[in-house]
């Protein structure tokens, strides 16, 4: 049984979204690539349209895009994605995560690229905050 954390990025608002996705909604993201375009309604969110950016394997290592693939692979770089620079010009061996999703990654990054009928808290089911402002008693 497959199941992916799905985060979903709110380029309007600036808030990240987050959902479990699981069953046969996860298996039909199973071969998909970062840079892909997604219809919504593969995770339940109708009318949008949706691009992968990234995501994660079960052991924490970061999927990059130019590494093609499923599984992991140790790559020589001097900067890109999990990388943090020692000095200038120095080279480091890095396991990555390839750009594939398969049964063994644990989190998919999403961006929204075109909007739904319904507002993104709506179709995710998310109920909005009241927060109640205290009166001054003056």
């Amino acid at each position: 049984m497959t199941e992916f954390k799905v985060v979903i990025g709110d380029a309007k608002s600036h808030k990240s979204y987050q959902k479990v996705v699981s069953d046969e909604n996860a298996n039909n993201l199973v071969g998909h690539k970062i840079g892909d375009k997604i219809s919504g309604h593969l995770i339940g969110l109708e009318g949008y349209e949706l691009e992968i950016t990234g995501g994660s394997d079960y052991c924490g290592f970061p999927m990059v895009k130019a590494v093609n693939g499923i599984g992991t692979r140790k790559v020589l770089a001097i900067k890109g994605t999990g990388l943090t620079q020692k000095g200038k010009g120095t080279f480091q061996r890095k396991r990555v995560a390839m750009n594939t999703i398969h049964e063994k990654t644990a989190q998919i990054n999403i961006k929204i690229l075109k909007y739904g009928h319904n507002s993104i808290e709506d179709a995710l089911g998310i109920k909005k905050e009241v927060k109640e402002e205290k009166a001054e008693a003056q």
